[in-house]
């Protein structure tokens, strides 16, 4: 995925339902995991860590490539959200910073430490964290795209909270996250901010296959994000369809 004029690269607003629940601390962006290497376990899911001798992905593989798409997916959602708020008649408030970490604990939410292998939105302070070496390994192991949908999956949560979105159900907000991911993206695609490589569909079906929650997982389970299959679901209809298919008016 290209950023227009650029070497690669991957916006979306409205009203809101009421319910009951957002988390006081931090909102998980869906992509919390075990250990590298191991298979998915828990509340959620994510791509296992790739060793370097596992690393592909349409040569994505320098971290300084990294920082580049990483800066560029945040720079384009700010610019996305502002432009959304302002046709509704409203000020947007970019979330205040985003914290890359390498050590369990190094960054808090809510007072309570953020584990390795996590990208998480942190409604208590405001800011995007995220394993720096979890994330560089699943930009090399999926590839360069899905590294907007994790930014934009988060960035999704913030602005949830900047429209008052509550819900009974985790389910609900994390899925409503992928769709808004999804028109994010699209919508940048539509006015050409941002230009599809061969092989970026792909990479965000086969991501999202990897961040689903487990199959007997119950769906009203604090912390479910959705099976792969509602979790692409949701992101593609928001990738088509922008943010009227994203339940936000």
């Amino acid at each position: 995925m290209r950023k227009k004029a650029g070497r690669r690269r991957p916006g979306p607003l409205a009203g809101l339902l009421a319910a009951a629940v957002i988390a006081a601390g931090c909102m998980g962006g869906g992509l919390d995991s075990g250990e590298p290497e191991q298979p998915r376990q828990g509340r959620t899911g994510a791509p296992a860590s790739p060793g370097a001798e596992d690393t592909e992905a349409d040569g994505t593989t320098s971290v300084a490539e990294f920082k580049r798409d990483f800066s560029a997916a945040v720079g384009i959602a700010e610019r996305y959200w502002s432009d959304r708020f302002r046709a509704s008649g409203q000020r947007f408030q970019p979330i205040r910073r985003v914290v890359p970490y390498t050590r369990a604990g190094e960054v808090s939410c809510g007072g309570e430490g953020l584990p390795r292998n996590n990208a998480v939105y942190c409604s208590a302070g405001d800011f995007i964290a995220y394993d720096v070496n979890w994330s560089v390994a699943a930009f090399r192991q999926v590839g360069d795209a899905f590294l907007f949908y994790l930014l934009g999956h988060e960035y999704a949560h913030g602005v949830q909270v900047r429209l008052g979105v509550r819900y009974n159900f985790t389910i609900q907000q994390e899925l409503q996250a992928d769709c808004m991911a999804g028109a994010y993206i699209g919508d940048n695609v539509r006015s050409r901010v941002l230009k599809l490589d061969k092989g970026d569909l792909d990479e965000f079906r086969e991501g999202l296959l990897a961040v689903g929650d487990d199959p007997d997982q119950p769906w009203f389970a604090e912390g479910s994000h959705g099976t792969a299959e509602q979790r692409t679901d949701s992101f593609f209809r928001g990738y088509e369809k922008s943010l009227d298919a994203c339940g936000l008016g």
